[in-house]
């Protein structure tokens, strides 16, 4: 295989000229209720509050912004259970490129209704006994898609980034910054702008304890593939990281945490009843490692990404009741 040409920093600072005017700058928010549970500074950023409720709307529209004529003439192909499905399929309506989302049985159906809102064809697959890839793979082919991968890919990774870039220059250099961890486009992205914008600040990955598929790859130095993850955190069902994230990852990201699924519950909880927000279960894995962990940060100044809010309210309901 050819070397990887990694994203820098010079491409998230591109990416974020790119889509300005089209994302939302999201709103960092702070809790005093928060702060002393947690015996330091947190800065939450919020992307629950961008648009189609996460941060893929980001990566999604600046690789898109990218693509030929021709490519957006001939329309692209995705695969998600929701996040990079909603992301791709705005974007693409919003620069008028057709657009086939692939997603599994059992997304959530508030982030199916919504991706085929913004105008996209969704297929289905069942995600424990079909390979998305290999069928995204031959779709594209016989229809001559374009393949927009939701992690794996140097534009998705920098657009990704410009999350922690608004962070960082919003709030000033951070001790440590605990970002949501599925296939890692986030968490490259995230750790392309804070190594270049507060290059002392500690960055961990956080990801599911039933899919803790990139803690293996960190710690064998190697990408580790797992079966599909059974985990509420629906956005990090992810088998293995990919090749540029992992590159990224591997050199640039300090830990990588595992949470489980009751503190995810927690969490979501705390967000809703003391901060009045609703996260998505994927969207508090930053919060409950850093939460758990908290004995190594205290009186220090720590960023949270809280990645994205799409959740069935009737799931959400049953999870924090």
């Amino acid at each position: 295989m050819s070397e990887l040409i990694l994203p820098t920093y010079q491409d998230v600072e591109a990416a974020a000229q790119r889509i300005a005017g089209f994302v939302h700058k999201t709103p960092v928010i702070t809790s005093t209720t928060a702060n002393k549970e947690f015996g330091g500074e947190l800065f939450f950023k919020c992307e629950n509050f961008q648009r189609m409720g996460a941060f893929k709307f980001r990566g999604a529209f600046n690789a898109l912004s990218l693509l030929s004529s021709e490519q957006k003439k001939a329309g692209v192909i995705a695969f998600s259970s929701g996040n990079h499905a909603q992301g791709i399929a705005l974007a693409a309506q919003l620069l008028h490129i057709p657009a086939t989302i692939l997603m599994p049985n059992d997304a959530p159906a508030v982030k199916v209704a919504a991706t085929q809102g913004y105008g996209a064809t969704v297929i289905r697959f069942d995600r424990y006994k079909e390979d998305r890839e290999v069928l995204c793979q031959q779709l594209a082919a016989q229809q001559g898609l374009t393949i927009i991968p939701p992690y794996d890919h140097p534009d998705i990774i920098a657009g990704q980034g410009t999350a922690a870039k608004e962070l960082i220059e919003e709030v000033g250099e951070l001790d440590a910054l605990f970002v949501c961890l599925g296939g890692g486009g986030l968490l490259s992205g995230c750790a392309i702008a804070t190594r270049k914008l507060s290059p002392n600040c500690q960055i961990y990955g956080v990801e599911p304890l039933a899919g803790n598929d990139a803690q293996q790859s960190f710690r064998r130095g190697e990408i580790v593939h797992i079966d599909t993850p059974k985990t509420i955190a629906d956005g990090a069902q992810t088998q293995h990281l990919g090749n540029y994230t992992f590159a990224v990852i591997k050199n640039k990201v300090d830990d990588i945490f595992t949470v489980t699924d009751e503190q995810l519950i927690d969490r979501m909880k705390f967000y809703a009843e003391r901060m009045k927000i609703i996260v998505e279960p994927t969207g508090c894995l930053s919060y409950a490692a850093a939460l758990a962990h908290k004995e190594q940060f205290q009186g220090k100044r720590v960023g949270i990404i809280v990645s994205g809010g799409n959740v069935d309210i009737q799931h959400f309901a049953q999870l924090v009741s």
